[in-house]
């Protein structure tokens, strides 16, 4: 255990200048809340990664029409490997853009910073947000409407299932052995 005192939150309840013994269990998770926010800020911004990405993938393979269906696998496909390149590399480092916006950082169960294959494990776990309800979506012909709300209902089961979890974290997170925790309790626990 490593003793430091800055950049704890005040949650943690300490004085200014007290000295405490960081342990996973001191690492605080941030709230659903901010979990969330970021998540949809990360949504935003892998809209420009996954434009470039389609767009490279369209200029290579010289698809000139958006509904071009025998090349859509191969697209998707594309766009799965482009992501799970994004998010282990940025996880494997700590966070990403929208994880620094809001303050989020991913680490293991013991507070250090993840491998490259811990990360791509939680980059394949993370589908579980959207594999579900595709599936579901895949069986019965419904319209965008009702597709949309499927979708973004199952996100909301899955948000609210990380209450029944006792650190606060997102299934996926305890299925990869990684954690979202409040950046500034993981930079003290780093550099402490």
């Amino acid at each position: 255990m490593t003793s430091v005192h800055a950049g704890l939150p005040a949650s943690a309840g300490l004085e200014p200048g007290q000295n405490c013994a960081v342990t996973p269990h001191s690492l605080i998770a941030p709230g659903l809340g901010r979990r969330m926010a970021c998540w949809l800020y990360e949504g935003m911004l892998l809209f420009a990664v996954v434009f470039v990405a389609g767009w490279l993938f369209s200029t290579l393979t010289q698809m000139r029409n958006a509904v071009d269906g025998s090349r859509h696998p191969m697209l998707q496909g594309f766009l799965f490997l482009v992501l799970g390149v994004y998010f282990t590399w940025f996880w494997s480092r700590g966070q990403t853009l929208a994880m620094k916006t809001w303050g989020i950082r991913v680490v293991d169960r013991e507070g250090r910073p993840i491998s490259q294959p811990r990360a791509l494990w939680r980059y394949l776990l993370s589908w579980l947000w959207f594999v579900p309800p595709l599936a579901m979506l895949s069986l019965f012909k419904v319209g965008p409407g009702e597709a949309m709300v499927i979708v973004f209902g199952w996100v909301a089961v899955w948000a609210v299932l990380s209450r029944f979890h006792p650190l606060g974290q997102f299934w996926h997170d305890a299925f990869a052995g990684t954690r979202l925790v409040r950046a500034d309790a993981a930079a003290a626990a780093r550099h402490g």
